[in-house]
């Protein structure tokens, strides 16, 4: 599997799960990094918590272990990270009543949330950088999805 090619000064220690007053916040990567550290410190400064559900996994189980975890109720929400972000997103979206968005930026985010109702974030390791992960991260987290978008999003079923 490539390494990141993201060159950390400092790594922070990642919190393997910190008690929280807001949201629980199914996590996985198939490697850590820059990006995975800054990430679940992010969860835990927003005040949420960062449940690691598949660490080092390959990434069908990454993509399969936060989606279960968000389906299941265990997590309001979802962030799996795995090179391009493109499998973890696939891997999850296998699941039913998930929801994810494949985002590389916080517009993208917003958007995932607002019109989508996406409920798993998806990033790619190569291409995002720490601070601009936690960005997509923020406004994924903030934004409530529109009501009026119920209707659409209730037609996503298999076929």
């Amino acid at each position: 599997m490539p390494q990141a090619l993201l060159v950390c000064q400092v790594r922070t220690p990642v919190h393997e799960v910190v008690d929280s007053i807001s949201m629980r916040i199914a996590f996985g990567a198939d490697e850590e990094t820059c990006l995975t550290d800054a990430l679940c410190n992010a969860m835990v400064e927003l005040g949420h918590t960062c449940l690691w559900r598949a660490r080092g996994q390959e990434w069908p189980e990454v993509g399969r272990e936060v989606a279960l975890a968000v389906a299941s109720g265990e997590a309001e929400f979802g962030v799996a990270c795995c090179w391009t972000g493109t499998g973890v997103a696939i891997a999850a979206n296998k699941v039913g009543g998930i929801r994810a968005a494949l985002c590389v930026d916080a517009a993208t985010a917003q958007g995932a949330r607002l019109w989508n109702d996406a409920n798993v974030l998806a990033l790619s390791i190569r291409l995002t950088s720490p601070e601009v992960g936690k960005e997509i991260l923020e406004a994924f987290l903030s934004t409530a999805s529109d009501d009026a978008e119920a209707g659409r999003i209730a037609r996503i079923r298999p076929t």
